[in-house]
Protein backbone atom coordinates (compact mmCIF):
# COMPACT_ATOMS: atom_id res chain seq x y z
CA UNK A 1 0.00 0.00 0.00
CA UNK A 2 1.49 3.28 -1.14
CA UNK A 3 1.84 6.36 1.01
CA UNK A 4 -1.43 8.26 0.62
CA UNK A 5 -1.78 11.69 2.19
CA UNK A 6 -5.36 11.91 3.47
CA UNK A 7 -5.23 14.91 5.86
CA UNK A 8 -7.37 13.34 8.59
CA UNK A 9 -5.07 13.95 11.59
CA UNK A 10 -7.41 16.57 12.98
CA UNK A 11 -7.51 18.93 14.78
CA UNK A 12 -3.73 18.72 15.13
CA UNK A 13 -0.89 16.70 13.59
CA UNK A 14 -1.52 13.82 16.01
CA UNK A 15 -2.80 10.48 14.63
CA UNK A 16 -6.33 9.87 15.91
CA UNK A 17 -8.95 7.13 16.18
CA UNK A 18 -10.18 7.35 12.59
CA UNK A 19 -6.57 7.15 11.36
CA UNK A 20 -6.33 3.98 13.45
CA UNK A 21 -9.44 2.50 11.85
CA UNK A 22 -8.26 3.41 8.34
CA UNK A 23 -4.95 1.56 8.69
CA UNK A 24 -6.52 -1.36 10.56
CA UNK A 25 -9.09 -1.86 7.78
CA UNK A 26 -6.38 -2.10 5.14
CA UNK A 27 -4.14 -4.37 7.18
CA UNK A 28 -7.11 -6.69 7.60
CA UNK A 29 -7.72 -6.32 3.87
CA UNK A 30 -4.42 -8.03 3.12
CA UNK A 31 -1.88 -5.23 2.70
CA UNK A 32 1.41 -7.07 3.07
CA UNK A 33 3.31 -3.85 3.66
CA UNK A 34 1.68 -0.51 4.43
CA UNK A 35 3.62 2.69 3.90
CA UNK A 36 2.09 5.44 5.98
CA UNK A 37 1.04 8.74 4.54
CA UNK A 38 3.85 11.29 4.44
CA UNK A 39 4.72 12.00 8.08
CA UNK A 40 6.21 15.39 8.94
CA UNK A 41 9.53 15.20 10.75
CA UNK A 42 9.23 18.70 12.18
CA UNK A 43 6.44 21.16 12.96
CA UNK A 44 5.55 22.98 9.80
CA UNK A 45 2.56 23.86 7.67
CA UNK A 46 2.04 22.85 4.09
CA UNK A 47 -0.56 22.51 1.41
CA UNK A 48 -1.34 19.22 3.18
CA UNK A 49 -3.42 20.45 6.09
CA UNK A 50 -3.73 18.04 9.03
CA UNK A 51 -1.00 15.65 7.92
CA UNK A 52 0.44 13.66 10.85
CA UNK A 53 3.82 14.27 12.43
CA UNK A 54 6.44 12.21 14.25
CA UNK A 55 8.31 14.91 16.18
CA UNK A 56 6.69 14.74 19.64
CA UNK A 57 5.57 12.24 22.27
CA UNK A 58 1.84 12.67 21.62
CA UNK A 59 2.35 11.77 17.96
CA UNK A 60 4.50 8.78 18.90
CA UNK A 61 1.74 7.52 21.19
CA UNK A 62 -0.88 8.00 18.46
CA UNK A 63 1.18 6.06 15.94
CA UNK A 64 1.84 3.29 18.50
CA UNK A 65 -1.88 2.47 18.58
CA UNK A 66 -1.83 2.22 14.78
CA UNK A 67 1.26 0.02 14.54
CA UNK A 68 -0.15 -2.30 17.21
CA UNK A 69 -3.41 -2.63 15.24
CA UNK A 70 -1.60 -3.35 11.98
CA UNK A 71 0.54 -6.01 13.66
CA UNK A 72 -2.52 -7.61 15.28
CA UNK A 73 -3.99 -7.90 11.78
CA UNK A 74 -0.82 -9.59 10.52
CA UNK A 75 0.57 -6.66 8.56
CA UNK A 76 3.80 -4.68 8.40
CA UNK A 77 4.01 -0.90 8.39
CA UNK A 78 6.81 1.50 7.44
CA UNK A 79 6.69 5.19 8.36
CA UNK A 80 7.32 7.52 5.42
CA UNK A 81 9.50 10.39 6.65
CA UNK A 82 8.66 13.69 4.97
CA UNK A 83 10.00 17.21 4.78
CA UNK A 84 8.43 19.51 2.23
CA UNK A 85 11.27 21.99 1.82
CA UNK A 86 10.31 24.87 -0.45
CA UNK A 87 6.77 23.54 -0.94
CA UNK A 88 5.73 24.85 2.49
CA UNK A 89 4.04 28.20 2.92
CA UNK A 90 4.88 30.75 5.65
CA UNK A 91 1.18 31.49 6.25
CA UNK A 92 0.26 27.87 7.04
CA UNK A 93 -0.71 27.49 10.72
CA UNK A 94 1.89 24.91 11.74
CA UNK A 95 4.64 26.73 9.85
CA UNK A 96 3.78 29.94 11.70
CA UNK A 97 3.63 28.11 15.02
CA UNK A 98 7.08 26.61 14.45
CA UNK A 99 8.71 30.03 14.25
CA UNK A 100 10.91 28.71 11.46
CA UNK A 101 11.32 29.93 7.89
CA UNK A 102 10.53 27.80 4.85
CA UNK A 103 13.81 25.95 4.29
CA UNK A 104 15.16 24.62 1.00
CA UNK A 105 18.52 23.89 -0.65
CA UNK A 106 18.41 27.24 -2.46
CA UNK A 107 16.44 30.48 -2.23
CA UNK A 108 14.52 29.63 -5.38
CA UNK A 109 10.74 29.29 -5.49
CA UNK A 110 8.96 26.47 -7.25
CA UNK A 111 6.63 27.55 -10.04
CA UNK A 112 2.92 26.92 -9.86
CA UNK A 113 1.36 25.40 -6.80
CA UNK A 114 -1.82 25.90 -4.87
CA UNK A 115 -2.80 25.72 -1.23
CA UNK A 116 -6.18 24.21 -0.51
CA UNK A 117 -6.86 25.94 2.77
CA UNK A 118 -5.13 29.34 2.55
CA UNK A 119 -7.30 32.28 1.47
CA UNK A 120 -6.93 33.54 -2.07
CA UNK A 121 -4.64 31.79 -4.53
CA UNK A 122 -1.13 32.08 -3.11
CA UNK A 123 1.61 30.32 -5.02
CA UNK A 124 4.90 28.99 -3.77
CA UNK A 125 7.19 31.48 -2.03
CA UNK A 126 10.93 32.05 -2.19
CA UNK A 127 12.37 29.86 0.58
CA UNK A 128 15.33 30.44 2.88
CA UNK A 129 18.44 28.51 1.85
CA UNK A 130 19.51 26.27 4.72
CA UNK A 131 23.04 27.21 5.82
CA UNK A 132 23.95 23.79 7.21
CA UNK A 133 22.03 20.83 5.74
CA UNK A 134 23.21 18.70 8.67
CA UNK A 135 20.52 20.42 10.74
CA UNK A 136 17.87 18.83 8.53
CA UNK A 137 19.70 15.50 8.38
CA UNK A 138 19.63 15.37 12.19
CA UNK A 139 15.86 15.96 12.11
CA UNK A 140 15.41 12.92 9.87
CA UNK A 141 17.53 10.84 12.27
CA UNK A 142 15.45 11.90 15.26
CA UNK A 143 12.27 11.09 13.35
CA UNK A 144 13.65 7.60 12.66
CA UNK A 145 14.33 7.16 16.38
CA UNK A 146 10.79 8.29 17.14
CA UNK A 147 9.37 5.91 14.53
CA UNK A 148 11.15 3.01 16.20
CA UNK A 149 9.64 4.02 19.55
CA UNK A 150 6.22 4.13 17.87
CA UNK A 151 6.53 0.47 16.89
CA UNK A 152 6.99 0.74 13.14
CA UNK A 153 8.69 -2.06 11.21
CA UNK A 154 10.92 0.37 9.32
CA UNK A 155 11.06 3.77 7.67
CA UNK A 156 10.82 4.99 4.09
CA UNK A 157 12.58 8.20 3.09
CA UNK A 158 10.34 10.35 0.90
CA UNK A 159 12.72 11.29 -1.90
CA UNK A 160 10.04 11.87 -4.53
CA UNK A 161 7.48 14.37 -5.82
CA UNK A 162 9.52 17.54 -5.50
CA UNK A 163 9.95 17.53 -1.72
CA UNK A 164 13.16 18.23 0.17
CA UNK A 165 15.36 15.26 -0.83
CA UNK A 166 14.24 15.63 -4.45
CA UNK A 167 14.98 19.36 -4.28
CA UNK A 168 18.60 18.63 -3.35
CA UNK A 169 18.91 16.11 -6.20
CA UNK A 170 17.54 18.32 -8.97
CA UNK A 171 19.81 21.00 -10.44
CA UNK A 172 16.81 23.19 -11.26
CA UNK A 173 16.03 23.57 -7.55
CA UNK A 174 19.54 23.16 -6.12
CA UNK A 175 21.93 25.95 -7.07
CA UNK A 176 24.28 25.54 -4.10
CA UNK A 177 28.01 25.98 -4.58
CA UNK A 178 29.14 24.02 -1.51
CA UNK A 179 29.53 20.26 -1.03
CA UNK A 180 25.74 19.78 -1.31
CA UNK A 181 25.36 21.33 -4.76
CA UNK A 182 26.82 21.46 -8.24
CA UNK A 183 27.99 18.00 -9.29
CA UNK A 184 25.79 14.91 -9.32
CA UNK A 185 27.78 13.54 -6.40
CA UNK A 186 27.24 16.69 -4.36
CA UNK A 187 23.54 16.98 -5.16
CA UNK A 188 23.10 13.34 -4.13
CA UNK A 189 24.97 13.87 -0.86
CA UNK A 190 22.02 15.10 1.19
CA UNK A 191 19.71 12.17 0.46
CA UNK A 192 22.49 9.61 0.84
CA UNK A 193 23.59 11.08 4.17
CA UNK A 194 20.01 10.96 5.40
CA UNK A 195 19.80 7.29 4.39
CA UNK A 196 23.03 6.53 6.25
CA UNK A 197 21.60 8.07 9.41
CA UNK A 198 18.38 6.10 9.04
CA UNK A 199 20.40 2.91 8.61
CA UNK A 200 22.39 3.76 11.75
CA UNK A 201 19.10 3.74 13.67
CA UNK A 202 17.28 0.85 11.98
CA UNK A 203 19.77 -1.31 10.10
CA UNK A 204 19.75 -1.42 6.32
CA UNK A 205 16.92 -3.91 5.76
CA UNK A 206 14.49 -1.73 7.70
CA UNK A 207 15.14 1.40 5.61
CA UNK A 208 13.75 2.23 2.16
CA UNK A 209 13.62 5.19 -0.20
CA UNK A 210 11.06 6.38 -2.75
CA UNK A 211 12.10 8.35 -5.85
CA UNK A 212 10.19 9.77 -8.82
CA UNK A 213 12.85 10.24 -11.51
CA UNK A 214 10.43 11.58 -14.14
CA UNK A 215 9.70 14.59 -11.94
CA UNK A 216 6.96 16.97 -12.99
CA UNK A 217 5.08 17.48 -9.73
CA UNK A 218 6.12 20.55 -7.72
CA UNK A 219 8.22 21.90 -10.60
CA UNK A 220 10.79 19.11 -10.88
CA UNK A 221 12.75 17.90 -13.89
CA UNK A 222 16.19 18.28 -15.47
CA UNK A 223 17.31 17.83 -19.08
CA UNK A 224 16.95 14.16 -19.99
CA UNK A 225 20.56 12.97 -19.89
CA UNK A 226 21.41 14.93 -16.74
CA UNK A 227 18.24 13.56 -15.17
CA UNK A 228 19.12 9.95 -16.02
CA UNK A 229 22.73 10.33 -14.91
CA UNK A 230 21.69 11.91 -11.61
CA UNK A 231 19.19 9.22 -10.69
CA UNK A 232 21.41 6.37 -11.84
CA UNK A 233 24.10 7.62 -9.49
CA UNK A 234 21.76 8.23 -6.55
CA UNK A 235 19.90 4.92 -6.92
CA UNK A 236 23.14 2.95 -7.35
CA UNK A 237 24.66 4.48 -4.21
CA UNK A 238 21.46 3.93 -2.24
CA UNK A 239 21.37 0.31 -3.41
CA UNK A 240 24.91 -0.23 -2.11
CA UNK A 241 23.46 0.21 1.39
CA UNK A 242 21.43 -2.99 0.85
CA UNK A 243 18.12 -1.35 1.70
CA UNK A 244 14.80 -3.04 2.30
CA UNK A 245 13.60 -1.67 -1.01
CA UNK A 246 13.87 1.15 -3.49
CA UNK A 247 10.48 2.33 -4.73
CA UNK A 248 10.44 3.76 -8.25
CA UNK A 249 7.51 5.98 -9.19
CA UNK A 250 6.65 6.04 -12.89
CA UNK A 251 5.63 9.11 -14.82
CA UNK A 252 1.95 9.84 -14.26
CA UNK A 253 0.13 12.49 -16.33
CA UNK A 254 -1.98 13.45 -13.31
CA UNK A 255 1.22 14.44 -11.48
CA UNK A 256 2.67 16.39 -14.40
CA UNK A 257 1.60 20.05 -14.34
CA UNK A 258 1.59 22.36 -17.33
CA UNK A 259 4.06 25.21 -16.71
CA UNK A 260 4.88 27.87 -19.29
CA UNK A 261 2.62 26.12 -21.77
CA UNK A 262 4.13 22.64 -21.57
CA UNK A 263 4.21 19.68 -19.23
CA UNK A 264 7.00 19.82 -16.68
CA UNK A 265 8.18 16.22 -16.37
CA UNK A 266 11.27 14.66 -17.92
CA UNK A 267 9.38 11.76 -19.43
CA UNK A 268 11.27 8.49 -19.85
CA UNK A 269 10.93 4.79 -19.03
CA UNK A 270 11.68 4.80 -15.31
CA UNK A 271 11.72 1.03 -14.84
CA UNK A 272 13.96 0.29 -17.84
CA UNK A 273 16.31 3.14 -17.02
CA UNK A 274 17.02 2.27 -13.38
CA UNK A 275 16.31 -1.45 -13.02
CA UNK A 276 19.99 -2.27 -13.73
CA UNK A 277 21.06 0.00 -10.85
CA UNK A 278 19.22 -2.04 -8.21
CA UNK A 279 21.11 -5.22 -7.33
CA UNK A 280 20.91 -5.65 -3.54
CA UNK A 281 17.67 -3.97 -2.51
CA UNK A 282 14.20 -5.09 -3.54
CA UNK A 283 12.69 -3.09 -6.40
CA UNK A 284 9.12 -1.90 -5.91
CA UNK A 285 7.20 -0.06 -8.62
CA UNK A 286 4.48 2.54 -8.13
CA UNK A 287 2.44 4.62 -10.54
CA UNK A 288 -1.02 3.69 -11.84
CA UNK A 289 -0.32 -0.04 -11.99
CA UNK A 290 -3.15 -2.45 -12.62
CA UNK A 291 -3.15 -5.84 -10.88
CA UNK A 292 -2.75 -7.52 -14.28
CA UNK A 293 0.29 -5.44 -15.21
CA UNK A 294 1.78 -5.96 -11.75
CA UNK A 295 1.48 -9.74 -12.04
CA UNK A 296 3.20 -9.68 -15.43
CA UNK A 297 6.08 -7.54 -14.16
CA UNK A 298 6.58 -9.77 -11.12
CA UNK A 299 6.37 -12.98 -13.16
CA UNK A 300 9.00 -11.67 -15.58
CA UNK A 301 11.30 -10.66 -12.68
CA UNK A 302 11.26 -7.00 -13.69
CA UNK A 303 10.06 -5.98 -10.23
CA UNK A 304 9.95 -7.66 -6.83
CA UNK A 305 6.64 -6.21 -5.70
CA UNK A 306 3.98 -3.77 -6.84
CA UNK A 307 2.73 -0.73 -4.98
CA UNK A 308 -0.89 0.37 -5.27
CA UNK A 309 -2.20 3.75 -4.18
CA UNK A 310 -5.66 4.93 -5.17
CA UNK A 311 -6.96 1.36 -5.43
CA UNK A 312 -6.48 1.08 -1.66
CA UNK A 313 -8.56 4.22 -1.03
CA UNK A 314 -11.79 2.74 -2.36
CA UNK A 315 -11.06 -0.93 -1.65
CA UNK A 316 -10.01 -1.62 1.95
CA UNK A 317 -9.99 -5.33 1.04
CA UNK A 318 -7.96 -4.88 -2.14
CA UNK A 319 -5.90 -8.07 -1.85
CA UNK A 320 -8.98 -10.23 -1.25
CA UNK A 321 -10.63 -8.74 -4.32
CA UNK A 322 -7.59 -9.35 -6.51
CA UNK A 323 -7.15 -12.92 -5.26
CA UNK A 324 -10.81 -13.79 -5.77
CA UNK A 325 -11.40 -11.83 -8.95
CA UNK A 326 -13.90 -9.50 -7.27
CA UNK A 327 -14.35 -6.30 -9.32
CA UNK A 328 -12.45 -3.18 -8.34
CA UNK A 329 -15.45 -0.99 -8.84
CA UNK A 330 -15.48 1.56 -6.03
CA UNK A 331 -16.80 4.96 -7.07
CA UNK A 332 -14.11 7.22 -5.68
CA UNK A 333 -15.15 10.58 -4.30
CA UNK A 334 -12.18 12.76 -5.22
CA UNK A 335 -13.51 15.66 -3.14
CA UNK A 336 -12.78 13.64 0.02
CA UNK A 337 -9.24 12.54 -0.82
CA UNK A 338 -7.52 15.25 1.21
CA UNK A 339 -9.81 15.66 4.19
CA UNK A 340 -12.46 18.11 5.19
CA UNK A 341 -10.50 20.54 7.36
CA UNK A 342 -10.38 20.68 11.17
CA UNK A 343 -13.77 22.37 11.51
CA UNK A 344 -15.64 19.21 10.38
CA UNK A 345 -16.80 16.67 12.99
CA UNK A 346 -14.93 13.41 13.44
CA UNK A 347 -17.98 11.55 12.17
CA UNK A 348 -17.93 13.51 8.92
CA UNK A 349 -14.17 13.00 8.59
CA UNK A 350 -14.95 9.32 7.96
CA UNK A 351 -16.63 10.16 4.65
CA UNK A 352 -14.48 8.94 1.79
CA UNK A 353 -11.98 7.58 4.30
CA UNK A 354 -13.19 4.66 6.39
CA UNK A 355 -16.68 4.20 4.90
CA UNK A 356 -15.80 2.43 1.64
CA UNK A 357 -17.33 -1.07 1.85
CA UNK A 358 -15.51 -4.39 1.81
CA UNK A 359 -16.68 -7.03 -0.64
CA UNK A 360 -18.46 -8.95 2.13
CA UNK A 361 -20.73 -5.95 2.68
CA UNK A 362 -21.57 -5.28 -0.98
Amino acid sequence: MSALTRSRSVPTNVPNEINLEYYRQRARGGAGLITTEGTLIVQQGSEWQNAPGIWNNEQIAGWKKITDAVHEAGGLIFNQLWHLGRINHPDAPEQKASGQPVYAPTAKAARGGKFRFLPGVPGYVTPTAIDDPRILIDLFKQAAINAKEAGFDGVELHGANGYLVHQFLDSTSNERTDSYGGSIENRSRFGLEVLKELVSVWGSKRVAVRVSPAGGYNDMGMPLQENIDTFKYFISKADEMDLAYIALVRHMPAMDPVIDGKTRATQHDVLASYRPCIKKSALLLNGALTPEEANQLIASNQIDAAIFGQLWIGHPDLVKRIEQGIPLDAKLDYTTFYGHGPQVSMEDQKKGYTDYPTAARL
